[in-house]
């Protein structure tokens, strides 16, 4: 016969784990119930305030016979009760949790949201790609193109403001300073990419810039002091080498575009660390930050452009670019400024639903389809160990966002 103390709801008759306590004939019965006892009375036992949540505690004796018990053989048969060993379990009570239809579909809708960000994201980079190529061959002054693209996203953002299609940030002085030093560093790095992308291949371009966790890493390490485990060194070999290996075997290889490729890498790696200490303590969403970040970087580059290249250059140059292409250099000037916002404020949107693990992974996938892509389209001449070096990087780089997490 099974003894059952249930550890719910206290009985009507008043007993209590103090009685269980006081009782000698349990507590020379079994030092087990008395210890039981002790524990139930003691200040470390709590019991919950809801007897449903409760399990019964079921003490059991084993079950011994002429042949024989679960501790071991015996000769002889003795009385059950409170004075052989006794064993206590609990009750099983545990069921499954079935999920509801509800939050099936609402995983699965996240799960397509997510899928159409990422495949929308990677479209429109690859557009901007092509189109910013198409017009820097036809229009090599990339200081301007530059400020267009700038430009054709701020006036995005204040149209959609004005329009109360997305609700316009509220920001202070404070904010404005704290966003001017990633403001420098973006406006750095987008004209530095661009200066890249109007001297070599677009595919040459984003292999060296799938170097930026290197540039992370070191720049972290050595100005910041941030250490970091041995894995993410060990990462770090593989888009050294392939970097190095594809820009050796480059057959159109240029320095300009190179240096501008690197410079571009150094300059993102300073502006994601400014962005993090500018974020801090704002409530300015991802989309309105990256609009006031055009905003801010638009100001910055305007005087810079005109300084660099100037009217003149840019007049002589469209005339030429008419003459050339036509009136649809006009349509393309519009579409990469437009689709260079467009695939930021998306990557800005999707980085709001996921975590810097996914987003990593999502952005070495946009490199490839941008790589793959442009080789494609401008039919770029490549050499298997270019290629090499460029798969050689860009594993370095999903490795990396592995082991950073």
């Amino acid at each position: 016969m099974a003894s059952l103390i249930c550890l719910g709801r206290p009985p009507t008759s008043g007993f209590s784990a103090s009685d269980l306590l006081r009782s000698k004939s349990l507590r020379k019965a079994s030092p087990r119930v008395a210890a039981l006892g002790r524990y139930l009375s003691s200040s470390s036992y709590k019991p919950s305030s809801s007897p449903s949540s409760l399990k019964p505690l079921y003490l059991t004796t084993p079950q011994r016979s002429a042949f024989g018990s679960r501790d071991g053989p015996v000769t002889t048969t003795e009385p059950q009760g409170l004075s052989s060993r006794t064993r206590a379990y609990e009750a099983d009570r545990s069921e499954s949790i079935p999920v509801s239809d509800h939050e099936s579909r609402a995983a699965s809708a996240q799960k397509v949201k997510m899928g159409i960000y990422f495949a929308t994201w990677w479209a429109l980079n690859v557009v901007f790609n092509i189109y910013n190529k198409k017009v820097l061959n036809a229009f090599p002054y990339p200081w301007l193109t530059s400020t267009l693209s700038l430009a054709a996203g701020s006036l995005i953002m204040l149209l959609s403001w004005t329009a109360r299609v997305v609700e316009a940030p509220k920001t202070d002085l404070n904010f404005w300073k704290a966003l001017a030093p990633v403001a420098v560093a973006h406006t750095i790095g987008h004209v530095a990419a661009t200066v890249s992308m109007s001297k070599v291949a677009v595919s040459f371009t984003h292999i060296i810039k799938s170097g930026e966790p290197a540039f992370s890493v070191l720049v972290s390490r050595f100005l910041l002091g941030e250490a970091f485990p041995v894995p993410v060194y060990l990462s770090l070999l593989p888009i050294i080498g392939g970097c190095a290996l594809a820009a050796v075997t480059e057959l159109n290889f240029n320095m300009t575009g190179f240096m501008g490729a690197m410079i571009s890498n150094l300059a993102f790696v300073f502006r994601n660390i400014f962005s993090k200490r500018g974020m801090k303590g704002t409530s300015v969403s991802g989309m309105n930050y990256y609009a006031c970040l055009s905003m801010l970087s638009l100001l910055i580059l305007t005087p810079l452009a005109i300084a660099v290249e100037g009217p003149q250059m840019w007049a002589a140059g469209w005339n030429q670019a008419i003459s050339q292409i036509g009136p649809q250099i006009a349509w393309w000037m519009a579409a990469q400024s437009v689709f260079y916002h467009l695939y930021n404020q998306v990557s800005y949107m999707s980085l709001d639903e996921i975590s810097p693990l996914t987003f990593s992974i999502g952005n070495t996938m946009k490199r490839i389809s941008v790589i793959v892509a442009s080789i494609i389209i401008f039919r770029t001449p490549i050499q298997p160990v270019n290629a090499l070096g460029a798969a050689i990087a860009i594993f370095g780089t999903f490795l990396y966002s592995q082991a950073k997490q």
